[in-house]
């Protein structure tokens, strides 16, 4: 079987930076193994208009750019922890209105964590989505939006690149 191909910057065309960064005052306090830290360097690329996340490493930062617009939301740099595997130590997300109507801290730590647990690796993720549902529940006041198009719209859906598997956000 022969190795996945790394995802570089240079692999896209319209890729546009954080322009307005806030660092995060508390990032996402999971220990990746080193072997999911292979696999988060070798980044994701969307594959069709369903998906909504392109991630790419360069060093030891992780930069997850939404895939229709090309626009930087967040940055997470990683550190190597005693005893084995990774933790993120610095984030930013963006803080521009006009490229992303975020303004959480602390829903932004677990969309970083999410889009790279469910996205990047592919793990059910299950209570982190139930979390993001909830944080975004919190934000505007209401549970009147449905869980699945919440998920649709932060997460959209992950494709296997190896096998052409689909997962549904909310499944």
């Amino acid at each position: 079987m022969p190795e996945p191909e790394r995802v570089t910057r240079s692999m896209f065309f319209d890729l546009h930076p954080i322009s307005i960064p806030r660092t995060l005052p508390r990032v996402p306090d999971r220990v990746w193994s080193e072997d999911d830290w292979e696999r988060i360097r070798l980044g994701y690329r969307s594959a069709d208009m369903d998906e909504k996340w392109n991630v790419f490493t360069e060093e030891e930062t992780v930069f997850l750019h939404r895939s229709w617009t090309g626009i930087g939301v967040f940055a997470a740099t990683f550190a190597p922890v005693e005893g084995g595997g990774r933790r993120i130590v610095h984030a930013v997300a963006e803080r521009d209105p006009e490229r992303y109507k975020g303004t959480d801290d602390d829903h932004d730590s677990l969309m970083i964590e999410t889009v790279l647990g469910f996205v990047v690796l592919g793990e059910s993720a299950v209570d982190l989505r139930s979390k993001l549902v909830e944080s975004k529940y919190r934000q505007v006041g209401s549970d009147d939006v449905s869980a699945g198009v919440i998920l649709h719209s932060a997460l959209g859906l992950r494709s296997d690149a190896g096998r052409g598997k689909r997962t549904e956000e909310t499944g």
